[in-house]
Formats: C-alpha cells, structure tokens, sequence
C-alpha cells in the first residue's frame, strides 16, 4: 500500500480527513494550504521544523501543529515513520467549540512529550487508533477519523490550563449556553459580513446584548485574544482564502476580507505571516504544482 499521500488531496471538495506517512525525503519547502496538519514526531536525532518565523528542534512523540492557511516547512525530519494528519477548515469551522479551541491554540505549534508527558501520551494513542482506522479502508473510515480528530481537539482543550499561562494570561471563564449563542450569533455576522461599516467592538457587544466590558472578556477567554486581534485573525483568514485565487488582484483580496486599505492590510498581513500577500500566494501556487509532483 502506498501511504505516501501528503497533501495532494483538496478538502474543500473531496476530504474533511487524510492521514500520510512513509516518506523517504527528509525536508519538504516552506508552503501553505487551506487545510491544517497535526504531525507526530517519528525517530531520528535531528527532527527540524518550520511554523510561520519560528523554528524548532523535536523528538520522537513530540507533536506540531500548523493550523489552516499557516506557512511551515520540513527541514530535516525523518518523515518515513513520522505520522500526519491533515484536516479540512470547513472542519474545524463546523462547530463553535471547535472553532473556540482552534482560536485558543492558534499560536502553540509544539506539544513536546517532555513538558506535557500526560497529554502527549493520550495524543499519541488517538493518533495511532486513527492510522489504524485509516489504513483500514472501510466504507465509513473517514467518521470514524473525524470522530477520533474530535477527541484529540477535545483532549487538548482539557488539558488547557497547561497552556493558559502562555496563550491566554486572563484565563479561560466559564460561560452559560445563553452567552455562548449569543457569542455564536456575533461571530457569525462578522464572517458574514467583514466588507461592514461598523464591526466595533461596541455594536457587536450591543448586538450580543451585554456590556462592551463583558464583552471583551468573554472574547478574550474564549478565544485567546482581544478583540481588534480576532478580527484580524478572521479577516487574513478570509485573505488567505481568496489569495488562492489567481483571478483577484491584492486590492480585491484586501477590500473583499474587510481591510479599509492596502498598507493595512500589508501591515497587518506581514506582522502575522512574515511578508507580503504576494510573496504569500506565490508560495501557494508553487506548493500546488509540487503537490502534483511529489508530496
């Protein structure tokens, strides 16, 4: 069976799950795509990893995360025995609770077995019961995968208050479902409509019905991060999205995802990616054409 398949498979139309492994190549070139990746860490004495600007050096049973549209790249990694899965972000998006972890977790990139023995133990054997499920090829094989994705995403959040000194300092708060729907309702409006004239953080805590205060600090539990930085994150979503496609110039993508203008949204593109939206949909296409080739 070959089970090198990383990568060439389009979640928006064939796959919410995929799971690779058995490459002999030990680096692959920095790139990005619309579906995000959780890779084990296989044997070797040098396992080298790229996300985004930062670089790190692993061990076997270690874990990285490269959430959708994020740049990240091989070094040198032993990448016949490592395991990875790649998961769609219509996915992740399916849900809140999914999208509230994702958002939480959205600048941890490294579980190492070291710091987080317990967590990193309960991971791995997820992993392995979804390589198992997988390679198995019966008819309901991707639920099933999507089932046990769902208890690794799940498995991590339990394990937060691990992180939360690191990610999010004001800690996690505990919300009724009310609030939660009212939450829901908000941060699909703005989705919905990032091209608005007003997405202030005052009219979206009077459209949730609740004080700007107690607005600010449900967001900040929830997902991680202020407001203004959200709405960043969802805006270089929807603009990592359309760079996908070649037909649009820069200044559609920046207006169509909410940005008042170029040098703002080359600002704030290059303060979270590492260079311009150019340089980024370049990288796009060619990790496209390779994808066809040998990844």
């Amino acid at each position: 069976m070959d089970y090198s398949r990383y990568e060439n498979f389009d979640f928006d139309r064939i796959s919410a799950f995929n799971m690779s492994t058995g490459f002999k190549d030990r680096s692959y070139q920095m790139h990005w795509h619309s579906y995000g990746e959780i890779l084990l860490v296989g044997p070797g004495e040098t396992n080298i990893f790229k996300v985004n600007q930062s670089t790190y050096n692993l061990k076997e049973g270690d874990f990285v995360l490269a959430w959708p549209m994020e740049m990240h790249a091989i070094l040198d990694a032993d990448r016949e025995q490592s395991l990875v899965i790649q998961f769609s972000n219509a996915f992740m998006n399916s849900l809140l609770d999914l999208q509230r972890i994702m958002h939480f977790y959205r600048n941890l990139h490294v579980i190492e077995r070291s710091a987080h023995p317990h967590l990193s133990a309960r991971l791995q054997t997820l992993v392995y019961k979804m390589r198992d499920v997988f390679f198995s090829e019966t008819s309901d094989r991707e639920l099933r995968c999507c089932m046990l994705l769902m208890e690794f995403i799940l498995a991590m959040d339990e394990h937060r208050d691990e992180f939360t000194s690191e990610l999010n300092p004001g800690g996690r708060g505990n919300y009724t479902d009310d609030v939660m729907r009212r939450m829901l309702m908000v941060t699909d409006y703005i989705k919905n409509n990032l091209t608005s004239d007003d997405l202030s953080q005052q009219s979206m805590a009077d459209m949730a019905g609740i004080s700007k205060d107690y607005f600010s600090r449900i967001f900040k539990n929830v997902t991680g991060m202020n407001y203004s930085k959200w709405l960043n994150m969802i805006r270089l979503e929807k603009a990592t999205e359309l760079l996908s496609q070649n037909d649009m110039t820069l200044t559609q993508v920046a207006m169509l995802s909410g940005f008042r203008s170029i040098p703002s949204f080359n600002r704030v593109f290059y303060e979270e990616k590492g260079m311009a939206p150019g340089e980024y949909r370049s990288l796009f296409v060619s990790g496209e054409n390779s994808n066809q080739k040998t990844k």
